[in-house]
């Protein structure tokens, strides 16, 4: 273990060198973070500008959805796209093979290898955003801690949707934009889960779980994690 603690330390430190010789680009990650974030909050506003809200969920609790996905989307680009998206690079230029002869675990080496720094503003803004909404709902903090569960399973859920596709390559080497369309069926999980009608809702609970990502880590922070939220899209008993 302790080897690869160093293995990552190593990794790590070479990859955020590598970032910080084009520092100004931090800058404008973090302005890209900020207009994605406003795009997010603004689609939620035209929902709940004139009263309008989600079933069970108020636009203090759609906020905190919308933070948990922010920081889940900083999250993927810090660690997943610098790495996983590489995969498929590996198979088509044929240098997997030199991945696999090194004297390390080919899946934590893939995993592992690269850091990327833009992701950070992303993760940041996202806890800014749940903590405010948290502290506008008088959230204890015992809350936080157990909503930490859920999203550290939704963090293993995206990790491995990104892995098993990113492995497709090996079969199929014309999928190089499949991330892609993954990033884009995740960003359902902005609003929550009781935004889409039942279709979609089975959708995005049993075939791409977005549900799990997002909507369920903020219905554990709001006390009312059940199994409700699955045949009635998030609403409370």
């Amino acid at each position: 273990m302790s080897r690869y603690l160093n293995l990552i330390q190593i990794f790590w430190r070479t990859a955020i060198a590598a970032e910080l010789e084009y520092r100004l680009n931090f800058f404008f990650a973090a302005l890209s973070s900020l207009g994605g974030l406003a795009g997010s909050l603004f689609s939620l506003f035209l929902f709940y500008r004139k009263g309008y809200n989600f079933q069970g969920w108020t636009w203090q609790e759609a906020l905190i959805v919308v933070g948990i996905f922010t920081f889940l989307e900083g999250f993927s680009s810090t660690f997943l796209a610098s790495n996983l998206n590489r995969i498929v690079k590996h198979v088509q230029d044929g240098t997997l093979d030199f991945v696999l002869l090194k004297p390390i675990n080919s899946q934590f080496w893939l995993s592992f290898h690269s850091f990327s720094l833009w992701g950070v503003p992303d993760m940041l803004f996202g806890l800014i955003i749940i903590f405010y909404a948290g502290s506008l709902l008088q959230i204890g903090i015992a809350a936080y801690f157990l909503s930490a569960i859920p999203i550290l399973f939704g963090i293993i859920i995206i990790y491995s949707l990104w892995f098993i596709l990113g492995s497709t390559s090996i079969w199929f080497t014309k999928i190089y934009n499949i991330t892609e369309v993954l990033r884009g069926l995740l960003a359902a999980g902005r609003f929550p889960i009781a935004a889409y009608p039942a279709t979609y809702r089975f959708f995005f609970t049993f075939v791409i779980p977005v549900a799990f990502l997002t909507t369920v880590p903020a219905e554990t922070l709001l006390g009312r994690g059940n199994l409700a939220w699955i045949a009635g899209g998030g609403s409370q008993d």
